[in-house]
């Protein structure tokens, strides 16, 4: 069965990603490729960071331990794997084979924006009062073209920070709200090739654009409860969503860099063990054009769908 439309159709890989037997992902919290298409997949189960080759084979694992809650992830151009762990409070700069380069954030130490945790997500972001500084549970993170690290700040927080390529702070904008350049849970960030920030504002429903100095160029309403962004070399916007919301079930949605849909396939929830979606976290795209697509189906419906929490979908032409 094919999905999506046009130029842009795909074929879902069965049982693409081969776990070790009594393995899980649980669930997806992050997905990078790298220059090699190797995928990163970052989760909730005992081995948190787990790389596989394009034929979805283990190649290897890492991060036992390390990490609280993991979030987002990011490779850098030198092959550098950055990840948010926003039950730590902090983002992580490792080598690739996972050997720990740097740490921003003070960990375990979250910082004051009035953010108590309650049991509902709406109603614990309804106790954030102010933005703060960096970080109180921090989501995501990506790179300028001047090697700038910006962290989207995030489940605890209403802002997005950037920081020079040594970890310095340098400028931090956002408070929590529904107006033009405040946020509903900033849940992963991407920068372009113009250095310009786009910011997945879930709990708005909509993707926020700025410049590198944090003043809004636009923003996009066609989506439910975005969770991700990614843009390929051919500028095309691939964005998941966790829906739930009227009529819109959740679903992967391609755009062009004008915000017009290119071509968009989910489903209508009704079995969440057999559902194409369920929750989707975290979308990243390979040099040959395949998606991979990360989910939470276990946070969301309390469902561990073993391999299928990550699926690949090949690009047909």
């Amino acid at each position: 069965m094919l999905f999506g439309s046009g130029d842009y159709r795909y074929e879902l890989v069965e049982g693409w990603a081969k776990l070790p037997r009594g393995w899980s992902f649980l669930d997806i919290r992050g997905l990078a490729v790298d220059s090699q298409d190797k995928l990163y997949v970052f989760n909730r189960s005992a081995h948190p960071l787990m790389v596989f080759n394009r034929d979805g084979d283990l190649v290897s694992s890492w991060g036992e331990g390390v990490f609280n809650r993991p979030h987002g992830i990011h490779i850098s151009e030198d092959g550098a794997v950055y990840c948010t762990d926003d039950g730590s409070h902090v983002v992580r700069k490792f080598s690739p084979d996972g050997t720990l380069l740097m740490t921003l954030g003070n960990k375990d130490k979250p910082s004051d924006t009035g953010y108590v945790e309650q049991p509902d997500l709406l109603a614990s972001l309804d106790t954030i009062k102010r933005g703060g500084p960096p970080f109180n549970r921090p989501t995501g993170v990506a790179f300028s073209s001047t090697g700038h690290i910006y962290v989207t700040d995030g489940y605890g927080n209403a802002r997005v920070h950037r920081f020079s390529p040594d970890g310095k702070l340098m400028l931090s904008w956002g408070e929590p709200g529904t107006a033009i350049g405040q946020f509903r849970l900033p849940h992963n960030i991407w920068i372009d090739r113009w250095d310009r920030v786009w910011v997945p504002d879930r709990e708005n429903s909509r993707v926020q654009i700025f410049d590198a100095g944090g003043h809004c160029l636009m923003q996009w309403t066609d989506v439910v409860r975005p969770t991700d962004v990614f843009i390929d070399k051919n500028d095309v916007v691939y964005i998941p969503e966790i829906g739930h919301v009227g009529d819109a079930g959740p679903r992967v949605s391609l755009f062009t860099l004008d915000g017009r849909v290119v071509t968009r396939w989910g489903c209508r929830p009704q079995d969440h063990r057999t559902d194409l979606f369920v929750s989707p976290h975290a979308i990243a795209v390979d040099s040959l054009g395949d998606v991979y697509v990360g989910e939470v189906a276990m946070t969301h419906s309390g469902i561990d769908r073993g391999g299928r929490v990550v699926q690949k979908f090949a690009r047909r032409r």
